[in-house]
């Protein structure tokens, strides 16, 4: 039986969430514009080895500005070549965007595996709605383990 395993990439760019579905947002307008389809669709140079263990209900986690914040459900991968003509990973995401719990994160190249007992947890609905803290002191309290 294959388990479950998520990636972490951090969101290059971007200061928090908002710039994530902002981006997301423009992009799909793009696609429909030129008659492609709207999946969200992150490319990586690198392939999964763990290919199976992704697609069995694994998610992409992204980081901002030193924290995990949010995740959203990986579909399926796809074969992507470049105009350099070097193959690539298309790593296919599910439309929302869920918030999670705010954990600290240092800076790293590429995505990273991250098992699932390390994940944090979703936010609640109400929780996901609120105002987020300024990032400096959601990494303080993240590391203070208060959440």
């Amino acid at each position: 039986m294959t388990g479950t395993v998520n990636l972490a990439k951090l969101c290059v760019g971007a200061e928090g969430v908002e710039d994530l579905l902002d981006w997301q947002v423009r992009l799909r307008a793009i696609r429909k514009g030129r008659g492609e389809p709207q999946e969200h669709r992150h490319i990586t140079r690198m392939w999964p080895k763990r290919e199976a263990e992704v697609l069995n209900g694994g998610s992409l986690y992204w980081v901002f500005k030193g924290l995990m914040l949010a995740r959203q459900r990986i579909i399926r991968l796809e074969e992507v070549i470049g105009e350099d003509g070097i193959r690539r990973c298309g790593i296919v995401l599910d439309d929302p965007v869920i918030r999670v719990q705010a954990v600290p994160r240092r800076p790293f190249q590429g995505w990273r595996y991250l098992p699932v007992a390390e994940a944090p947890a979703d936010l609640d609905a109400d929780a996901a709605r609120e105002e987020p803290l300024p990032p400096q002191l959601a990494t303080e309290l993240a590391a203070l383990g208060v959440r």
